[in-house]
């Protein structure tokens, strides 16, 4: 068959592999793929008006495309099975044909065969078919190469900047580095945040949520403005202090999409000091409020509380309420995380927050289950058979969960013998054992 000349060939690998930043077998094998594509599209112009498309998806599986690049062309491939009988000349030889040239072919071997059509149109249309196919196929390698570099960043916090919108997501544009190019990165709803404003070419800090692989899309990026990390990585990045390490960020809650428009954004942060003469809360604000400022700007005004940790839960829980001013801390139930915290009559609104939302973020803060009391009403032996109900129900909830784990693991552990013994009495393949000589051995079927 003829080859299908391509002039140029060498010089258009090279030019693409240099401007695209892919490596020249990168670019050959796009290229070879989306030369198939071009000779299926032939293939299934030729029934165009006589009859049904008579192809699968999987049709052209065996077919493929090789390049020359000294004689400047390709030819179209396509691996046979030998058979007595054809039924299908794309996929079957006959094996009296192949003897003719092979006289050790035998029934059931592969051989490659150049099938490439010698009709001029067929040049002229997979060329027309290739230029669309390769740009797709040369992004999606591009996007899949710089992908598997942000799939390895240390840094997941990126600059981000606006491309388009498609239905509620952001499509943006992303860098891992200096003199890389960028790649797409979708912002879903969930991750934006309300106070963001995502007119076209504005650029953000965008936290790198996941790399996947999305069915029929390829390697997506998704990125993140609410998520917590990108919270850490600001504070990082501003206060000096955390960067020495004298300074640790111990935990974050952040409510970036409250459930009522009434209710803004808003994060705590609880960290300590490693070194006993470094205030953590002052360093993380900073002179006048600038180094939390720097922060609060980039997350476009939302509100964020900077507690201290403290090892004592008692003062750990007063402290993630801040604003509010706490009276006392009971820990009703230390072993189940539940405390009852005592407030005056006017920092009970404060405490609890607007919508709950201030109690809601303290709790996730330290994982413990917050009850906000009134101190001037607070019954305490009331309060305490109250609590002692709900120790005796969550104790029984663990007894019960404890008793289904126990039988759980009973009935698998008979299974598991009742496993053994048939397969002592019947052994199958996998059971044979080779002795000492490397002999196969079986138990005998009794």
């Amino acid at each position: 068959m003829a080859l299908v000349m391509l002039p140029g060939l060498s010089t258009l690998i090279d030019d693409i592999s240099e401007e695209k930043k892919l490596p020249p077998n990168v670019v050959e094998a796009a290229l070879r793929e989306a030369l198939l594509k071009g000779y299926e599209r032939y293939r299934r112009t030729l029934y165009l008006g006589i009859s049904e498309d008579p192809f699968d998806e999987e049709y052209f599986s065996n077919f493929d495309v090789g390049l020359d690049l000294d004689e400047e062309g390709f030819r179209v491939l396509a691996s046979k099975i030998i058979v007595e009988e054809v039924e299908s000349e794309d996929h079957q030889i006959a094996l009296e044909e192949v003897q003719q040239v092979a006289d050790d072919a035998q029934l059931g071997d592969t051989v490659v065969l150049d099938v490439t059509p010698e009709k001029d149109e067929f040049g002229r249309m997979a060329a027309a078919a290739t230029k669309q196919v390769l740009a797709q196929k040369l992004r999606d390698q591009q996007r899949r190469m710089i992908q598997e570099e942000f799939a390895d960043l240390e840094d997941p916090v990126l600059t981000a900047r606006v491309i388009r919108f498609e239905r509620q997501s952001v499509i943006m544009a992303v860098s891992s580095g200096l003199g890389r190019p960028e790649v797409e990165a979708e912002l879903p709803r969930r991750d934006q945040l309300p106070n963001d404003n995502y007119r076209a070419n504005a650029t953000f800090k965008v936290f790198l949520k996941e790399v996947s692989e999305i069915a029929r899309r390829g390697p997506q990026m998704f990125v993140s403005r609410s998520n917590a990390g990108l919270v850490v990585y600001l504070f990082e990045n501003e206060v000096p202090e955390i960067q020495e390490g004298s300074v640790r960020i111990v935990a974050v809650a952040r409510e970036a999409n409250p459930p009522s428009r009434a209710v803004g954004p808003r994060t705590k942060v609880a960290v300590d000091s490693v070194e006993r003469e470094v205030d953590p809360v002052g360093a993380c604000i900073g002179a006048r409020g600038s180094r939390i400022q720097q922060v609060v700007n980039e997350l476009r005004g939302e509100k964020i509380d900077v507690v201290r940790w403290s090892a004592d839960p008692a003062q750990y829980l007063a402290n993630s309420l801040s604003p509010a001013r706490v009276e006392m801390v009971r820990l009703v139930d230390p072993e189940g995380q539940h405390a009852h915290v005592l407030v005056p009559p006017d920092q009970l609104s404060l405490a609890i927050g607007r919508e709950g939302q201030n109690v809601r973020l303290a709790a996730r803060l330290t994982g413990w289950k917050i009850d906000i009391k009134n101190s001037a009403e607070y019954d305490q032996p009331s309060e305490d058979e109250k609590v002692a109900e709900l120790i005796e129900l969550r104790q029984e909830d663990e007894r019960q969960q404890a008793e289904a784990e126990a039988r759980l693991e009973a009935e698998q552990a008979t299974r598991a013998e009742e496993d053994a013994r048939l397969r002592e009495l019947y052994p199958i393949e996998e059971d044979y054992l080779e002795d000492a000589n490397g002999e196969e051995q079986s138990t005998e079927v009794r």
